[in-house]
């Protein structure tokens, strides 16, 4: 007998479109939640033309983040599908959007709609900045909010110019905060037996995700700067040069530091002022990474990869995507997940980065629908309308 999944039982509406909320209702459908994707008839989510890569008509981008879901095309903007809508609400524990502020209140669905017809429902609203402040309203995309939450100003060389993440860090950061509220909603309606309305946006995740070196500015009052693969506030933490390759050297504290010196043969090190403690290693970091490059140089970053591991101390290689992907560490932590797919065939993509009861999401996932795939599964069985009723509102929509 197995006690199933975290969330069996909850139904989630999806009405999200892109990465944040796709991502965010894709990590509830895996740890069980039901959920419902409601599409544009004609276009459907707009990843779902985000290509090459295609597997099949499918590409990667939208399959990446849209498994354990069940696609219903429909229109609300419509009377017919606004009514649906509504009824799909109803119906629903939770209720995820990406729309611009204020669209759900001009189709009829403001705070008293839900208040008198779903008031157990959970609302989650994902936006680019909020109602709030100056740029309350505004549509938002990772790229921007990287660059004004302060994030690609100090990523990147120190002479170079400002550098965004090589992924949408601050859309997933968001969908998985998005996560976060939704479920403490969820925990808190055991108690009060009524929805919450959660408020998540990509500027303030970009703000939040400054992390260590926000606290450095409001402590200090400098001005953060960029230091390539360095930190601002650890030495040695960096990328260095072997005598063939380069690796990746993090050292936590003074005991870690003793042991990297002796390892790399210079044990002296430890017993210079400059660098004894990490407050000096930090203030004359160039000496000290000069000096670290030079006794690496000697032999292959192979040779000091495994002396450094054998020490203890925190190494790492720098892989390619592939290499990451293949590697027997992220297939046996189950990050790779396989499903067949009606027309794009085997499919693969990212597993849940979350192990519940020692289970990392579920074992009947639910391959990214085709556009509109469960219309009648979803109007007919969930909804419960007619034939007919189907017909009609199929026409309305064509």
């Amino acid at each position: 007998m197995t006690d199933g999944n975290a969330l069996d039982g909850i139904v989630v509406l999806d009405l999200t479109r892109v990465l944040a909320g796709p991502l965010c209702a894709q990590m509830l459908g895996d740890m069980g939640a039901d959920v419902i994707k409601v599409e544009h008839p004609a276009r459907g989510d707009d990843t779902r033309h985000w290509g090459p890569p295609f597997a099949d008509t499918e590409a990667a981008y939208f399959l990446g983040v849209n498994r354990n879901k069940r696609s219903l095309a429909l229109d609300f903007k419509s009377q017919a599908g606004l009514d649906v809508l509504k009824k799909l609400i109803i119906k629903s524990d939770i209720v995820i959007d990406n729309f611009k502020p204020g669209l759900l209140d001009k189709l009829g669905l403001n705070s008293e709609w839900f208040e008198q017809q779903a008031a157990s429902v959970i609302r989650c609203s994902i936006t680019g900045y909020g109602t709030k402040g100056p740029n309350g309203g505004m549509p938002g995309y990772d790229f921007l909010l990287q660059a004004e939450s302060g994030l690609m100003a100090i990523t990147g060389e120190p002479d170079g110019a400002p550098m965004k993440l090589g992924v949408a860090v601050v859309d997933i950061a968001t969908g998985m905060n998005a996560v976060i509220g939704i479920l403490a909603a969820l925990n808190k309606r055991h108690r009060t037996k009524r929805g919450s309305v959660i408020d998540v946006n990509l500027y303030n995740t970009g703000v939040f995700l400054l992390a260590n070196v926000a606290s450095n500015y409001l402590i200090s009052g400098e001005q953060a700067r960029r230091y390539g693969n360095g930190h601002p506030n650890i030495v040695p933490y960096n990328l260095f040069k072997c005598g063939e390759g380069s690796l990746v050297i993090s050292v936590g504290n003074d005991g870690q530091f003793k042991q990297f010196s002796e390892c790399v043969g210079h044990l002296e090190w430890v017993s210079d002022a400059r660098f004894s403690k990490n407050a000096g290693r930090v203030e004359n970091r160039d000496e000290l990474e000069n000096l670290i490059e030079s006794a690496l140089s000697v032999d292959s970053a192979d040779f000091w990869y495994n002396a450094l591991k054998n020490s203890g101390i925190p190494v790492a290689v720098v892989r390619t995507v592939s290499q990451s992907l293949s590697h027997p560490q992220t297939l046996e932590n189950g990050m790779v997940v396989e499903m067949q797919h009606s027309t794009a065939g085997l499919v693969k993509s990212l597993g849940l980065p979350i192990s519940i009861d020692a289970k990392r999401g579920r074992t009947d996932n639910r391959p990214p629908p085709l556009l509109g795939e469960h219309n009648l599964e979803i109007l007919g069985e969930f909804l419960g309308m007619s034939q007919s009723e189907i017909e009609e509102l199929t026409k309305q929509e064509s």
